[in-house]
């Protein structure tokens, strides 16, 4: 158990440290991906026809490997955590754009007529109501970015060991130390886990509404009973 937990000194990170960088490199690009995703969203809702355009766009950059985003931007940013970084908030757009477009247009016509009704101008009422309601399928991409980025942050060990908890796959077979590869595995897999657990009660608290179970089927009706 010593060994499982014993760093080689090249990584210069303890476990605990190195598990801390695999955060920050993995949930810093999905919080930039949801800032850029949501005005690039609002754009789509806005204007319809610049969704199929917008979408194919994030697709095709979800397409591109890893490693040749690597060797594009290797130039700019050296072997850094922002070459890592970069690629993967690009790649969080291809789920959360969709994900925050479907959100807010599954709103009720209904619900918003009541919040016109009350004096909700647009800005308001995109963030005091429809953001609000669409905050399930927001939250599912998420997760299903975040873990994504978890899993993705290992291949930065092939650019100057920037690969936080995946540089333990590329020393265990430098120091012929197996055990730092279920390391690597493991904790890689845990983090995923624990962090889509958090998503799923962040889920909860936001939308007190909805039975735990579902995921955004139902929406609240309680801006039309405050209507009534």
């Amino acid at each position: 158990m010593h060994d499982f937990f014993d760093m080689p000194s090249d990584l210069q990170h303890s476990w605990i440290g190195l598990v801390g960088l695999h955060l920050r490199e993995a949930l810093l690009p999905v919080a930039a991906g949801l800032l850029l995703a949501l005005p690039i969203a609002q754009l789509c809702i806005r204007f319809r026809w610049l969704y199929p355009p917008v979408l194919g766009v994030t697709t095709v950059l979800y397409a591109v490997p890893s490693l040749a985003f690597f060797v594009v931007l290797i130039n700019y940013t050296g072997q850094t955590e922002l070459t890592v970084m970069i690629p993967l908030a690009v790649y969080s757009l291809v789920v959360l754009v969709p994900a925050i477009v479907d959100g807010v247009r599954s709103v009720p016509p209904e619900t918003l007529s009541a919040a016109t009704a009350m004096g909700f101008g647009p800005i308001r009422r995109y963030f005091q109501v429809q953001l609000p309601i669409a905050v399930p399928a927001i939250i599912a991409g998420l997760r299903v970015a975040t873990v994504s980025s978890i899993s993705l942050v290992s291949v930065g060990m092939l650019i100057g060991n920037q690969g936080a908890l995946g540089n333990l796959l590329h020393d265990a077979q430098i120091y012929n130390r197996p055990e730092l590869t279920w390391n690597s595995v493991i904790t890689t897999a845990l983090l995923a886990i624990v962090v889509d657990a958090l998503l799923v009660l962040v889920r909860v608290l936001l939308t007190p509404w909805m039975p735990s179970g579902t995921a955004g089927r139902k929406q609240a009706p309680a801006l039309k009973d405050a209507a009534r």
